[in-house]
This record gives structure tokens, C-alpha cells and sequence, in this order.
């Protein structure tokens, strides 16, 4: 039965119910579920345009997010949170699907929000960080964003990412490619660049790892593109298996289910190395939405096409990398078929065909 206390919302001029609102999401910062929705909102030029017409992925808190909480799993289902990836029963007629196929063969139906209601809607529904397919829903196979995720390792932080960043921008920018920083919520930073949606998901990870190589051969003491933990040491990992299929990144102005309810914000290049991801909140970020606007604008599925970029030249560095150094594929996730070209999965240290020191 719905509370008796809900309210309404409009967005962009729907009518959306909120149930619940005086629930509390975040304890140590006692931010409800209304206020929750309320800075969807506040951000909702923004926020839309990170997921519009795009397949999602929804992290849903229901019971908000407490100590101990923890997220279900593929081998335990009976957590207090889970990721919805197809469209939940009961949805409202507005909110449209896009049918999208994972690695294992099976399709799905999931979000793909084309109006600011389906964010509250899903707001309302405990859903604090969206993850976005890089595709757009006319076009399941066609990526147009490069997302480059630079994963500080244990002994790095944030500010080992910001010093890293400009070294990948001035990288980006050899290849033809224009890349949108900005804070993961978490120690991280994601660089995002507009493709022209005509290339797959295979170029589009050969790239990412193309362009992690180049960085670790130019920063070799900071940047590593192992996919072993074991192997990576006290670095910044770039993660180009977030680029495969169904791997996903949180959207720019993503609510992170952390005690400080921080946000995935967009920066200026010049901002990077000057902030800190807790400067960035579900009470800070509006004011900065309304004074800045969206500095991930270029990255909407409704863009301008010039603002898009080529492959191109990361693609041929990935084929110098082949032709004059010998290096190819590098390991998918483990839930991942078997992909041509690719080297066995088997973490070195249990490798026993592995040369020995």
C-alpha cells in the first residue's frame, strides 16, 4: 500500500509520486528520499543528458544506505541493494525500454530514459547511481562514448588520478580525441570522449587499451594497465575492460552510496588537481549545477555531431602496438566468453606454465 504521507513532483511538467519521503537514504547526513529526488531535479538538464535515450543500469538502496549494508550478487541474491537491469514490473507508460544483450547471449529490456520523470521515477524507487550503456537506443552496438576510468590501486588516491589526468588529456589530444574529466564519487577519476556512434565494443576497448599503454610507457612508475591485482602495485589502473559489453560506468551526477552521499561531478581540466570528491554532494552540487551548467554537455546523445570524434589514430597505435612490440589482447572478465585473440585468464601467481624468476 502506498504512504500515506507520499508527495508529488513535477518533472519537466509530469506529475511523479514519491513514497516515503521522510525515509532516511543517508544517516550520517540525515538526507531523505524526497531530497534525494529533489536534487535529481535540481541537476535534471544534466542528469538527463547523461542517460538519455541510453540503455541503464539502475543501483537501487531501497533501505538506504547504513553500516553493513551490503549489494546483492550473482552467487547471493539476498542483499540490501542489487543493480535492476531490466526495467522493473508496474513501470509507468512513459518510461521506454531499449533491448540490449549481454556477453552470456541473454537480452534484456532495460531503462532508457527520455524524459527527467523516469529519473525520479527511479529515484523514488531507491535507484541512486544510473549506469549508462555508452550506446544509444536506436543503435544497441554502435558506441559513442569513450570512457576511460583511472582506478587508483591501494597506496593511491584521488590526488595521484589528478596528477595523472592532464598526462592523459595531453595523450587524448595527439589522437584527435577531446576528453570530459570528472570525479567518479569515489577516488577516482572518469575521462569520457564523443565518438561518432560507428564503432563496436571490441575497437572501442582496444582503444582504452591503446591508450593505457601509451600512459604506463610514459608514466611507467604511476600507471598500469595489468589486469591482475597482484601485478599492479601502488599505481593508477586503467581499466579498459570497463569499456566490453555490460561493463558500465557511473553517470555524471550519479549519487555514490557512500556515508558523505557524494556525486559524480563534472570538472574543468583545470580543475582537476584544485578539489577533492568530497567537495562534491547531494547538497553542494545543485548550487554548482545552477552557477556552471553542464560540463558534460558534449557528451549527450542529442549533440552536436561535430563535437564527435574518430578512433582512428587509437586504433592504429593499438596495431603498432601489435605489429612492433607483440602486444595484443589483454584479459576480459571472468564472466566474459572466450574472446578471440585474447590470452588465457589465469592469474600469474597460479600460472604453472609462467616463466619463473
Amino acid at each position: 500500500m502506498a504512504s500515506a504521507n507520499a508527495v508529488e513532483l513535477e518533472a519537466d511538467g509530469r506529475p511523479v509520486r514519491v513514497t516515503s519521503p521522510d525515509r532516511v537514504v543517508f544517516p550520517e547526513r540525515g538526507i531523505t528520499k524526497l531530497q534525494v529526488v529533489e536534487y535529481f531535479l535540481s541537476v535534471g538538464d544534466g542528469i538527463l543528458g547523461a542517460l538519455l535515450h541510453r540503455p541503464t543500469t539502475l543501483e537501487r538502496w531501497p533501505k538506504g544506505v547504513f553500516e553493513g549494508a551490503v549489494m546483492a550478487t550473482r552467487a547471493d541474491n539476498r542483499g540490501d541493494a542489487f543493480y535492476q537491469k531490466r526495467v522493473p514490473k508496474g513501470a509507468p507508460e512513459y518510461v521506454e525500454t531499449a533491448t540490449i544483450a549481454f556477453p552470456s547471449g541473454r537480452t534484456a529490456d532495460e531503462v532508457a530514459p527520455t524524459e527527467l520523470a523516469v529519473v525520479a521515477w527511479a529515484a523514488n524507487l531507491g535507484t541512486l547511481t544510473f549506469h549508462p550503456w555508452p550506446v544509444r537506443r536506436d543503435d544497441v552496438e554502435a558506441v559513442d562514448q569513450l570512457r576511460i576510468d583511472l582506478d587508483p590501486q591501494p597506496g593511491t588516491d584521488f590526488d595521484d588520478a589528478a596528477a595523472v589526468a592532464p598526462h592523459l588529456r595531453e595523450l587524448l589530444g595527439e589522437l584527435g580525441l577531446t576528453g570530459y574529466p570528472k570525479t567518479s564519487g569515489g577516488r577516482g577519476i572518469h575521462v569520457f570522449v564523443p565518438l561518432a556512434p560507428r564503432w563496436s565494443f571490441v575497437q572501442a576497448r582496444r582503444a582504452t587499451i591503446a591508450i593505457g599503454r601509451e600512459l604506463e610507457r610514459r608514466l611507467p612508475d604511476r600507471v598500469t594497465t595489468k589486469w591482475w591485482k597482484e601485478e599492479r602495485g601502488s599505481k593508477i589502473f586503467v581499466d579498459y575492460n570497463q569499456m566490453a559489453r555490460d561493463r558500465t560506468i557511473a553517470s555524471a551526477y550519479s549519487i555514490r552510496p557512500n556515508k558523505r552521499a557524494t556525486v559524480s561531478t563534472p570538472l574543468e581540466w583545470d580543475e582537476v588537481d584544485q578539489v577533492h570528491p568530497d567537495d562534491f554532494d547531494v547538497t553542494t552540487v545543485p548550487a554548482r549545477f545552477a552557477e556552471r551548467g553542464d560540463l558534460f554537455a558534449a557528451l549527450r546523445a542529442d549533440r552536436d555531431p561535430e563535437l564527435d570524434c574518430s578512433l582512428d589514430a587509437a586504433l592504429a597505435l593499438a596495431r603498432r602496438d601489435e605489429e612492433e612490440h607483440g602486444l595484443g589482447d589483454l584479459p576480459y572478465p571472468p564472466e566474459y566468453p572466450k574472446m578471440p585473440g585474447e590470452p588465457k585468464r589465469v592469474q600469474p601467481s597460479r600460472d604453472r606454465d609462467r616463466p619463473r624468476a
